[in-house]
């Protein structure tokens, strides 16, 4: 089936609504459990122990079924592939309230997870092969969605009553997203991408079948998404510690948390737009770095003075994750290398991201300070600008696997 034929078969409305739908799960139904962790733990009366168990979940299945996401694609097709994968979150999103025992509730969060491992892959490929004039468009709409999805997940605790209620709320959006993606498979069908290297003209890979990390550009933007993630891993789970540690009050703490994702949303709304006209990245990439290596600076120097300043320039700094996000459909040709090259950058880089947190309680049971720990983030923000540079370069990964 040709790729531009099934574009002209599904209307605008649809396609906004099948990208929403989607990337409204990908953060909501994993961050909704760390404000209730606790209260799942009491209610089962397991050790604290599971409590890791259930948080280092999500990114063992990012690793896992990320790396499957393309074989999977390539056997039945983009959309099936997007709708199992909104199969298994609305499965364990709905079922996870209501589990009796601690097994189910870890297996239907096993669920949720693994859902959401294939759509992070799947999801940018898909836009690729449908968005046609719209892909800009809907490259912002996804990275707006996945950052209000992680800043409005922790939300739901605030407005339920119970564990059960706060985790059952998204259940809703799950529904919604199945619902929209049955309906766009009604419409395309089997939609498998076309062989890299193919003859029909469908695909402009140009046989570009070579082993994707022999692309300079694919190494340097995998480094750069994981450094990018870690330090949003770190940022939310250890920020409000070194801030607090430090003389600053825990409301600024949280509040400071929230600018950082608010001003992320900010980034995912300019920033592809910005990388579809713009000549040259590198001075923005090298900006990013910049701030975000200034704001762990202020954390260490001066984190009491002015903690909400240096969220606000953490946030900034953070402009990188959509940056990145971005860069994943804009330098490929066709669908098929945007999954390899979502389906390579974000299982290795999410292991990252998930080490740093890790890291972090390492390092700091050892030394009883975050001053060291701090030094080390802004030597690593550092390396995360230059390596930007480096992926965010305008060529395309097909030209460079041809060579």
């Amino acid at each position: 089936m040709g790729t531009g034929a099934v574009v002209r078969a599904l209307p605008i409305t649809l396609l906004f609504a099948a990208v929403v739908s989607a990337a409204i799960n990908l953060r909501a139904g994993v961050a909704s459990v760390g404000p209730v962790l606790d209260q799942v733990i009491a209610f089962y009366g397991a050790p604290a122990s599971i409590g890791g168990v259930i948080t280092s979940l999500p990114g063992l299945c990012f690793f896992i079924f990320g790396v499957s996401a393309v074989p999977l694609a390539r056997q039945v097709g983009f959309t099936p592939a997007l709708v199992a994968a909104g199969l298994a979150i609305t499965v364990g999103l709905v079922l996870r309230p209501f589990a009796p025992g601690l097994s189910l509730f870890i297996l239907a969060t096993l669920a949720v997870a693994a859902g959401i491992a294939l759509a992070n892959v799947l999801l940018p490929a898909w836009i690729k092969q449908y968005g046609g004039k719209q892909i800009v468009a809907l490259t912002t709409v996804y990275s707006v969605t996945l950052s209000l999805s992680a800043a409005v997940g922790p939300l739901s605790a605030l407005v339920t009553d119970t564990w059960q209620a706060t985790l059952g709320l998204w259940g809703a959006t799950a529904v919604a997203q199945l619902a929209v993606w049955l309906l766009v498979w009604a419409r395309v069908g089997r939609d498998a991408p076309a062989p890299e290297g193919s003859a029909d003209g469908d695909d402009p890979s140009g046989g570009a079948e070579g082993k994707i990390y022999r692309s300079r550009t694919v190494v340097a933007l995998m480094f750069f998404f994981g450094l990018q993630s870690m330090n949003a891993y770190i940022q939310m789970g250890w920020l409000p510690a070194m801030l607090t540690q430090a003389g600053a009050s825990s409301s600024d703490a949280a509040i400071g948390l929230s600018i950082i994702g608010l001003i992320g949303a900010g980034g995912g709304l300019i920033l592809p737009t910005v990388i579809s006209r713009a000549r040259t990245l590198s001075p923005l990439v090298i900006a990013f770095g910049l701030l975000t290596a200034a704001g762990y600076t202020g954390v260490l120097l001066a984190p009491a003075s002015a903690p909400l300043f240096w969220c606000v320039v953490l946030g900034f700094g953070g402009w990188c994750f959509p940056l990145a996000i971005s860069l994943i459909p804009a330098r490929t040709r066709s669908a098929l290398v945007t999954a390899r090259l979502a389906g390579f950058v974000q299982p290795v880089g999410y292991v990252l991201a998930a080490a740093g947190p890790f890291a972090v309680g390492l390092a700091y049971g050892a030394v009883g300070s975050f001053r060291p720990i701090l030094l080390v983030l802004i030597v690593l923000a550092l390396i995360m600008g230059a390596l930007g540079v480096v992926a965010a370069r305008p060529v395309f990964i097909e030209d460079e696997l041809r060579r």
